[in-house]
Formats: structure tokens, sequence, C-alpha cells
């Protein structure tokens, strides 16, 4: 059978992330490894030639169509290609096809739900809940992912509209913490501390008084400044576990 000959200036590429930006009612691209975008926007990357498959402007990077001088000039008022690269990397839309944009929105989905199984707990059990259930509240609550913004970002928002659009009775697992301050020195410090505490587990007083605590994780910061303010060094606040055990089903 004959071969199918392939257009000379095709370019096939992998693991590509194509950029676009118009400007100038034109369209530009430019070839960037998928991995590689997002680490330039945030700083992690900062070497252009690590994030480039190809260090040229396209009107159309699959069709090798490389960008015209003049439309350049046009458009971004100058023909430095590093500089309208690091240009359109800033502002450009990152293109994905539909399968692949699913896939990550899965993905995300996915993740989020894992976080928040980590976080919260059934209130009348105190036990988690397993991350199929979180993702079927989910999609009862109507949470919608995402996609430029990171897991952990969109965890707290997640767990406000479980609590308020879906019929699973969900809450933040308490933070079990260690809190030892002197016993002597700081009047009434102890009790400032225990107005963030949820329950007291254990009190041991000699010349430190040590407090077992559970606590609502939003406290955490409250009672450190406090311990930070009050006693210049000589309180300190230990993280033990948090409260919830195995994942009921």
């Amino acid at each position: 059978m004959p071969q199918i000959q392939q257009p000379s200036n095709q370019i096939k590429l992998t693991n590509v992330a194509i950029v676009r930006l118009k400007k100038g009612g034109k369209r530009f691209e430019i070839a960037c490894y998928k991995n590689k975008v997002q680490e330039w926007r945030t700083g992690v990357e900062t070497n252009l030639d690590d994030v480039l498959q190809i260090s040229n402007v396209f009107v159309n990077v699959s069709k090798g169509e490389v960008a015209k001088t003049g439309d350049l000039q046009k458009a971004f008022g100058k023909t430095d290609v590093e500089a309208i690269v690091a240009e359109i990397l800033k502002k450009g839309e990152v293109q994905v096809n539909e399968k692949e944009r699913e896939h990550d929105l899965t993905s995300l989905r996915k993740e989020i739900a894992t976080l928040v199984a980590e976080k919260c707990v059934d209130p009348e059990t105190q036990r988690p809940y397993s991350v199929g259930i979180i993702e079927k509240a989910m999609a009862e609550a109507g949470f919608s992912v995402k996609q430029g913004k990171t897991a952990k970002s969109q965890v707290s928002e997640c767990i406000k509209l479980l609590q308020a659009e879906s019929n699973l009775p969900i809450e933040r697992a308490k933070m079990r913490i260690k809190v030892t301050v002197p016993a002597e020195g700081y009047p009434g410090l102890k009790e400032k501390v225990l107005e963030s505490a949820d329950t007291v587990e254990h009190e041991e007083t000699g010349e430190e008084t040590e407090l077992v605590m559970l606590i609502d994780p939003s406290q955490f910061r409250v009672i450190n400044e406090l311990l930070q303010k009050e006693c210049k060094g000589h309180g300190r606040l230990e993280t033990l576990t948090f409260a919830a055990t195995a994942a009921t089903t």
C-alpha cells in the first residue's frame, strides 16, 4: 500500500502544551512542555529553554506556521522572540483538548475529595468518610472544580458547600494538640488557652502545666499567637493528631 506523505512543515510533538495569545487581531502560539508552563508561571522554572519545545512564535503550532516578523512588530511593538515568548507565557491561554481537560478535572476532583476526607468527619460518630462518599456529596452539592486552582486552595470552599447544599452531615475533624505553659508567673494564661478548646482530654501540673486538648483547626493559630505574645518563648504548642480514626464505608 502506498504510504501517506505528511506535510513537510507539520510538527509532530509529544507532551506538548500550546499556549495561545490573541493580540493585534492575530493569534500567536508557542509550543511548551506540559509540566513546565505552570512551573514557569509560579517562578519554580526560570529558564525558557527548559519550558519551550521550540524556541519560536507560531500562528499555528501543529501546522508549523511561524509568525511573520511584521505581524510580531505590529502586535507586540517588538520582534525580540524571547521577550514575546515570555509575554505569551504570562498572558496566554493553555490549550488542551476535551479528553485531556476531562482527565485533568477528574484527577483534580479526586484530589480535592481526598483532602476533604482527610480533614472532615461525621459529626455524630467523629469518624471520617471515604473518598467515594465525599465525591458523591460533591456531585449532589453541585461543586464545580476550578481547573486553574490547586486542590488545596479549593478545599475550604468545597467543605462549606457540602455543609450547605448536600445531605451529608459533615464537619472539620478536631485537632488534638498539647500545650505546655509555665505554671507560675503567667496569671490567666491557662484560662485564655482553654477558651479555644472543645475538649480537655488531659491536664497535668508541676513546674509546667501540660494540657492535651481537642480544638477546631482554626484555633491553632489563635493559641500559637497567644503563646508567642504571653510566654516570650516559654510556652510550647505541639500537634498530636486529628481526632478522626478509620474511614467509614
